[in-house]
């Protein structure tokens, strides 16, 4: 039977709080930088995915359509996530496979759309695309950082809402 003894305990434990207060404090003061020096990090910060979808829905809105907004990470994790009050409930699904989609093959959703319309099947049975446009990867100085995917007007409307998308987080 494995005993620990009480006072290494308390010792790696206080250790261990330590170490994550101080790095939830570092990870607050990072928080607080400029909207550019998150652009040249290549990663999405927050704001930049609110300035993506609040692009993306005056898109939308341009187009008469309701939307949901998808921001992901490189890894395909959700940064953020806009539905607006009229979108359709099954567009949070598919905004966020339009998004993954384009994250894992590093191209727009619609070249999947693209390759069906053309007859290749195949495309089906892909893990993870998403054959439908609107999502649309994010390259910072060639790495994929991320995507954008909408969903909520036809094909053509998500995919000028996503670039718009895209545009504002080039700005």
């Amino acid at each position: 039977m494995l005993r620990l003894k009480s006072a290494s305990t308390k010792t790696d434990f206080r250790f261990s709080c330590r170490l994550a207060c101080g790095f939830v404090m570092g990870l607050s003061l990072l928080s607080g930088t400029a909207f550019a020096e998150a652009r040249s990090s290549g990663v999405i910060a927050l704001s930049q995915a609110r300035a993506m979808a609040q692009a993306a829905e005056s898109k939308a809105v341009s187009n008469g359509t309701a939307i949901v907004v998808n921001v992901v990470d490189a890894g395909g994790r959700t940064i953020l996530v806009e539905r607006m009050a009229d979108a359709q409930i099954a567009s949070l699904d598919l905004a966020e496979r339009k998004a993954i989609s384009a994250v894992f093959y590093k191209r727009p959703s619609a070249a999947f759309e693209t390759a069906l319309t053309g007859g290749k099947m195949a495309v089906l049975a892909l893990p993870h695309a998403m054959p439908a446009a609107g999502g649309i990867p994010i390259f910072h100085d060639g790495h994929l950082i991320g995507a954008i995917g909408v969903s909520g007007g036809n094909n053509a409307q998500d995919e000028q809402a996503a670039e718009a998308g895209l545009a504002a987080m080039k700005e």
